[in-house]
């Protein structure tokens, strides 16, 4: 374990220890809501508008992709590709993750290069791995000649430049925080249903803590602190993966090819340190890390087992931790296809 992690982790429970223990639970049942920053206010108006832009292929280089392509909200919130192709033709870099629950995140991008929702959402427009527009400019233009748009966009932001790429990214930030599975069966066992979850499930969420994954994945999100828990908005929670090098997973599923954060600040303690990924529906979500190498969920568990504390785990062990996280599936709100507005006649 690096000393970085060390650090992380001793900074994180510093910070929790003025907390009373009755109050600071390891696990506890997501919110109906995430945290909202001051700055990007909710309202139906702004998560309609940005409902309709997450939707619409116009934000795109090729014209037929939208964001869903690659983050499928009518499942999962992810697709089954190990890294989809953008709009430009091009791979992405990594393993597209669930938008569901984003909004419980403190960082963004497996890096931690995005100190928010909505900066995460101005590079996903540009990245040639993803929506791939050639520049700010050209995507606010492609808004601009909507009228239905400047409509919505004048209604939400007045009269003073309101069609711009800060609006255009604090509407779709307001839509994605708005997809939240709660209520999964496990949450109902965490407010007293003893019989929402199996006896294998509990056993398996037993071997989660024994094992030491609930060091990482813990709190509401299954990911470590949400902003006003001990980190703040930007600031990541970062775990080594592979912790230990060397074993036969390396090589199989190519874990050490990307070398993680180093990559965003230089840092070679930061080599192959990552943002602490969710486990919500996490049953859902197949491909597996980074990289999207493992395709089923019984393989990451004893990936993750072998990668993190060279622990090579019985098979019951594994189906009864695999129960377990089957237990992490939320209740999804229906996602509907949301009228486009219609756009505005070239001038001759």
């Amino acid at each position: 374990m690096r000393f970085s992690r060390i650090i992380i982790v001793s900074l994180l429970w510093v910070a929790i220890s003025s907390v009373s223990i009755a109050d600071f639970q390891p696990f506890q049942p997501l919110p109906a809501h995430p945290p909202i920053p001051s700055d990007n206010l909710m309202s139906p108006m702004k998560t309609e508008l940005g409902k309709q832009l997450f939707f619409d292929a116009r934000l795109s280089k090729n014209k037929t992709m939208n964001c869903n392509s690659c983050h499928n909200v009518m499942a999962g919130g992810s697709v089954p590709q190990a890294k989809p192709t953008g709009a430009g033709g091009q791979l992405a870099q990594r393993n597209a993750p669930t938008l569901w629950n984003v909004g419980f995140t403190t960082i963004y991008f497996l890096d931690g290069r995005a100190t928010s929702l909505e900066a995460a959402i101005k590079e996903h427009l540009l990245a040639d791995g993803a929506m791939a527009m050639a520049n700010e400019e050209q995507v606010v233009d492609s808004i601009k000649q909507v009228p239905g748009y400047v409509e919505q966009f004048v209604a939400l932001y007045g009269d003073e430049n309101p069609v711009s790429y800060d609006n255009l990214s604090k509407s779709l930030a307001a839509y994605l925080r708005s997809l939240v599975t709660n209520d999964s069966a496990f949450d109902q066992y965490l407010r007293g249903k003893k019989d929402a979850i199996s006896d294998a499930a509990k056993e398996g969420m037993n071997q989660f803590i024994e094992i030491g994954c609930a060091s990482c994945h813990f709190w509401v999100n299954m990911a470590g602190p949400i902003p006003g828990l001990a980190f703040q908005m930007g600031e990541g929670f970062y775990e080594l993966f592979p912790n230990h090098l060397g074993s036969e997973y390396d090589a199989r599923y190519h874990l050490t090819d990307d070398t993680g954060r180093i990559k965003v600040t230089g840092d070679e303690s930061d080599r192959y340190m990552w943002r602490v990924a969710s486990l919500r529906n996490v049953a859902l979500t197949a491909p597996y890390f980074h990289n999207g190498a493992v395709k089923t969920l019984e393989e990451a568990v004893k990936v993750m087992a072998m990668a993190q504390y060279k622990k090579r785990l019985p098979k019951a062990t594994v189906e009864e931790i695999t129960a377990f996280l089957h237990t992490l599936t939320g209740q999804f709100s229906v996602q509907t296809m949301p009228r486009l507005p219609a756009a505005g006649l070239d001038k001759q």
